[in-house]
């Protein structure tokens, strides 16, 4: 099953790294084909017409998956869902797919949140045979304000890293077994899982 995807994300940026993975953990079988529009201006106007030719191209369905909290933030306007989310689906109904299976995700706050909603796998990520690290338990991870820092001081504390999204966000969901009812722990996880398995009528 070809099952597109539209990020705000470069080419090899975490978002896409992740999702791609995730995606192919969760439905063995599906072979990702993904659109990067590296930022939030691009994908917020050019959604549309990039699904449509995903659909085109013979995917059976399109995730368009952006981060509420940009990593440049626009200090004019604060991060606002119904505004992102309406801006994403007049730029589908200007593509003239209004009603196609193309569906939102918006990550809230950030891809942070879903690695910091298994512990265990940070943990196991982070430790060595000479040293163990035990990463906090995050019940809401979709509430830490800013998860990218979080991660960051794990890092640093754990190991002494500087941590790079682009080289560590999929390390850090490859380590050990994938655990979706802790990943469920984010509902906008929750959410990606459901669209991307949702049986289209």
């Amino acid at each position: 099953m070809k099952v597109g995807f539209v990020f705000e994300c470069g080419p090899q940026g975490a978002d896409k790294q992740v999702c791609e993975y995730l995606a192919a953990q969760i439905q063995p079988g599906i072979i990702p084909v993904s659109r990067t529009l590296d930022n939030k201006a691009n994908l917020l106007k050019d959604a549309g017409k990039v699904a449509a030719a995903l659909l085109a191209e013979g995917c059976e369905r399109v995730l368009v998956v952006w981060d509420l909290r940009p990593a440049w933030p626009d200090k004019k306007r604060k991060p606002c869902r119904k505004f992102e989310r309406d801006a994403i689906l007049a730029s589908v109904k200007n593509a003239e797919i209004a009603g196609s299976p193309v569906f939102l995700v918006c990550v809230e706050q950030e891809l942070e949140c879903w690695l910091l909603a298994d512990e265990a796998k940070l943990s196991a990520y982070l430790s060595t045979d000479a040293h163990s690290y035990a990463a906090k338990r995050e019940r809401k991870p979709d509430h830490v304000s800013n998860p990218k820092a979080v991660m960051m001081n794990h890092f640093k504390v754990a190991r002494g890293w500087r941590y790079e999204d682009r080289t560590h966000a999929v390390k850090v969901v490859q380590s050990g077994e994938l655990d979706l009812r802790k990943l469920r722990r984010s509902p906008t996880f929750a959410r990606f899982e459901t669209k991307l398995l949702e049986v289209i009528a």
